[in-house]
């Protein structure tokens, strides 16, 4: 543990009678930095975001924050004592409270000067909204004052339980952003809950996907999305194509090429090959290696569905204006290298440098 970590969990796991929620998980947080963790309803987040809150016990591993043992299966430091904010999914204001002794609840635990609430209200927009009843308040609204609280204390680190979850589309866009932007002009460090892969994606600095009480995948976004570890963490963050590869000496074959690339030592065989669909490329071709088999236009996007020759079926996204037509040929192709994964779904191969292309 380094002076810039502020939250180390080492080894965790929980356990809800014979489900074992957290297996040996393993996580850190930095000062200042934003982490996501990212999976599928049940997956252990957010008991993971619960265990650093102090809301559940450990049964083995340990939290330590700023270097501080919170968390054990022998030592269990309640909420109170832990410095740690929470946004939870539902915001939870007081509603017999006004804005103001919302945020103030937390002050006086903590010690805080009541001048502190109009500091963070201010930071967080709602500069005059002082005496609004949260009934009186947009989602939106309520979400920088439950923000505003959890500010209030000057915490370590400020967890979010699937806070954007509640709001509209075009709303949860806008809050990703200035919650990110707050956080930053705070300098406070925060951990988000999201089954949202998009969220996940635009607001973290790195994300950790988790399945199954298990991290799978914990790194930066692009990382996450352009060299996903497995199989599973490619087919969760964002449209995954795969296709069935051989590899040999190196090189990798598959319908679409093959690729020179050096995918590991004693790695041949059986394997496959992943293509995002912004990855492909289709043109209207009638002596083209595929068929289209649907067309959904998104406006600034429209997604093709191909089905190869050889029967595999994949996505490709396309400029809008480009003419596909539902039955038609088209010449599939890859603009780029793929992801290379063995049988059991572990990757084994990066981007290869190069390409040649069976249908260019």
């Amino acid at each position: 543990m380094t002076d810039a970590t502020i939250i180390e969990c080492s080894d965790m796991v929980k356990n809800y009678g014979k489900v074992r929620a957290l297996d040996r998980v393993d996580l850190h947080l930095e000062r200042g930095e934003i982490l996501c963790l990212l999976g599928p309803s049940g997956c252990g987040k957010t008991t993971t975001l619960r265990v650093i809150a102090g809301l559940e016990e450990l049964d083995e591993g340990s939290v330590k924050l700023g270097g501080r043992t919170v968390g054990s299966a022998q030592i269990h430091i309640p909420p109170e004592r832990r410095n740690v904010g929470v946004v939870f999914q539902d915001f939870a204001l007081f509603p017999h409270m006004n804005v103001q002794q919302n945020v103030r609840y937390g002050l006086h635990r903590s010690g805080s000067p009541s001048s502190r609430v109009d500091e963070v209200l201010d930071l967080v927009g709602l500069d005059g909204y002082h005496d609004r009843m949260p009934h009186e308040l947009s989602g939106g609204q309520q979400q920088r004052v439950a923000l505003a609280r959890a500010l209030g204390p000057r915490p370590e680190v400020v967890l979010f339980d699937e806070p954007f979850s509640n709001l509209d589309a075009g709303l949860r866009e806008r809050l990703r952003a200035e919650v990110r932007r707050i956080l930053r002009e705070a300098g406070t460090s925060a951990i988000f809950v999201t089954h949202d892969q998009q969220e996940a994606l635009s607001l973290a600095d790195r994300v950790a996907v988790m399945w199954d009480g298990k991290i799978l995948q914990n790194a930066p976004p692009h990382q996450i999305y352009c060299q996903p570890a497995t199989r599973m963490v490619a087919s969760f963050v964002g449209q995954a194509n795969f296709l069935p590869a051989d590899v040999r000496a190196g090189s990798v074959v598959c319908e679409l090429g093959i690729y020179h690339h050096g995918v590991g030592e004693g790695c041949n065989g059986d394997m496959h090959v992943m293509f995002r669909p912004e990855e492909l490329t289709a043109h209207p071709h009638k002596q083209g290696n595929a068929r289209v088999l649907s067309r959904e236009y998104y406006g600034d996007t429209q997604m093709v569905q191909v089905e190869l020759d050889c029967g595999s079926v994949l996505c490709v996204r396309l400029d809008p204006e480009a003419s596909m037509e539902v039955g038609g040929r088209v010449s599939v192709a890859a603009r780029t290298s793929p992801v290379v994964y063995s049988e059991d779904g572990c990757v084994v191969g990066g981007r290869p440098m190069s390409c040649e292309s069976r249908t260019s």
